[in-house]
């Protein structure tokens, strides 16, 4: 990715520590948000992504680094003089105030962002987030989704630089958020506004985001797009958080192609793959790329891998059967389609360019 100049950067966070007595919540974070991304922050509970979030917000102050929102330092700047949109998980909104009056409470200290009036800035980001027909109605008479895009009209109706996105759907069912997630990236897109999303669900930050950043203990472990995030994980963690792996310890083996050692059994690696012979190594498969081949027929090829195992039990998924399998006292997952599962012995088959080979300690 080309460099992105200090004035096209939306938010950035240069070596940002965040300590709460003796405990770094984050520690060295540098990342840079480009204007007009939406850019996730994504991993465990208590692993510092909101931390970072209410950094960026002026909730928090770091005790080292740098915050810079459209190019300008931070440090000194409160909240309220930041131009953030904020929208909370549990959303905030005033319960005294109708759907119309809540959206409007963020211009009684700001004018419109263009050369509208109040009533017209709030009467356009109702018909927005399609409430307009709603905009009477007291929030507690409203569903949770209902709820959620109302104070998404709220937060940018100031017309800010930067909208701050704290969970906001974790308290919805399953369906609902992914209809709503669907909304926030197209309004998103439509109003090209930097935007910054704090989640735990590794499925709604590959679905939305033009980049994700995934913590751990404070860290960064990588930044990149959703499809290089999944297929290509700079780390054991990020290759554990971010959807189902298989992950093997090995040992690596020189020959032509390279290969390693898992079990005593050979593991065909792509040509590319640069480690040392005798090297310690992870190797990652994800279920997907596993082919089932039937007991009785083993496959051939010197750029695949064939393990030969017991199919233990299966889930249908609908589209999809994830099945369980047993290979030397190991757990193989697959994921494979079809309208007839696999059962008893199997041969599990595998190319080496969908082997992810990992060195970090």
């Amino acid at each position: 990715m080309a460099a992105v100049s200090r004035e096209e950067t939306g938010v950035e966070l240069d070596g940002v520590t965040v300590r709460f007595g003796d405990v770094a919540a984050l520690r060295d974070v540098s990342l840079t948000v480009e204007e007009g991304e939406f850019f996730t922050l994504v991993g465990p509970s208590g692993c510092g992504k909101t931390t970072t979030l209410r950094a960026i917000a002026g909730f928090e102050t770091p005790a080292t680094g740098v915050v810079r929102i459209e190019g300008r330092e931070m440090e000194g700047v409160p909240p309220e003089d930041r131009n953030l949109g904020v929208v909370f998980q549990n959303y905030a909104l005033f319960p005294h105030l109708s759907v119309r009056e809540n959206v409007a409470y963020g211009l009684r200290f700001h004018d419109p962002p263009d050369e509208g009036t109040a009533d017209e800035r709030v009467a356009d980001l109702l018909s927005l987030v399609d409430m307009a027909d709603m905009a009477d109605r007291d929030p507690e008479d409203l569903s949770g989704g209902q709820q959620q895009r109302v104070a998404l009209a709220r937060a940018l109706a100031p017309g800010p630089d930067v909208l701050l996105l704290d969970e906001p759907l974790s308290a919805l069912d399953a369906r609902l958020r992914e209809r709503l997630r669907v909304t926030l990236k197209e309004i998103q897109r439509d109003l090209g506004i930097t935007t910054v999303y704090v989640t735990h669900d590794q499925a709604e930050a590959l679905a939305v985001s033009d980049r994700v950043a995934v913590i751990n203990d404070g860290r960064i472990e990588q930044v990149d797009t959703p499809e290089r995030v999944y297929r290509e994980p700079a780390s054991r963690f990020v290759a554990a958080f971010v959807g189902d792996n298989n992950r093997f310890e090995a040992v690596v083996t020189r020959t032509n192609p390279p290969r390693a050692s898992v079990d005593g059994t050979d593991v065909a690696l792509s040509d590319d793959t640069v480690v040392g012979a005798n090297e310690p190594v992870t190797l990652c498969v994800r279920p997907e790329a596993i082919r089932v081949v039937d007991g009785g027929v083993e496959p051939s090829g010197t750029a695949t891998t064939t393990l030969s195992a017991t199919v233990e039990s299966r889930e249908f998924l609908g589209d999809a059967y994830r099945v369980h399998c047993r290979w030397n006292d190991r757990s193989i997952l697959v994921k494979t389609g079809g309208e007839r599962p696999p059962e008893g012995d199997v041969h599990l088959t595998f190319d080496a360019e969908d082997v992810r080979v990992l060195t970090d300690e």
